[in-house]
């Protein structure tokens, strides 16, 4: 089966950085799309940022400037950099990607299990 897991949540001052990782494993064809996700208690899941197979790449407006996300192709890897992390960072983040296997079927989304980001004083 695909499995992404994540790893590099911590406590960290406001201020401060951070690196998240991704990695992608299993029977994997193609991947489309690796993004990450993040959610606050009381909130909703909000996209963080995404790229694409092809580069292009997306970023929520409150991350923009701060944050940067970037791939390693060859090890199916997504990587987030955090710079400047603000306490409204503090948050479970998900890694999320749009896979397709080695099968019929369609592109299929992944989820893995989150690593969460607190931002403190």
């Amino acid at each position: 089966q695909v499995q992404l897991v994540e790893s590099g949540g911590d406590l960290v001052q406001p201020g401060g950085s951070l690196r998240l990782s991704c990695a992608a494993s299993g029977p994997i064809f193609a991947i489309y799309a690796m993004g990450w996700y993040r959610q606050a208690p009381g909130k909703q899941r909000e996209l963080v940022a995404r790229i694409t197979s092809s580069g292009n790449t997306n970023y929520a407006d409150s991350v923009k400037g701060r944050f940067t996300i970037s791939r390693d192709n060859d090890k199916n890897t997504v990587y987030l950099q955090m710079n400047s992390l603000k306490p409204e960072d503090t948050a479970v983040y998900y890694c999320n990607a749009i896979i397709r296997t080695f099968t019929p079927i369609g592109p299929t989304e992944y989820w893995g299990q989150g690593t969460q980001v607190t931002v403190s004083s």
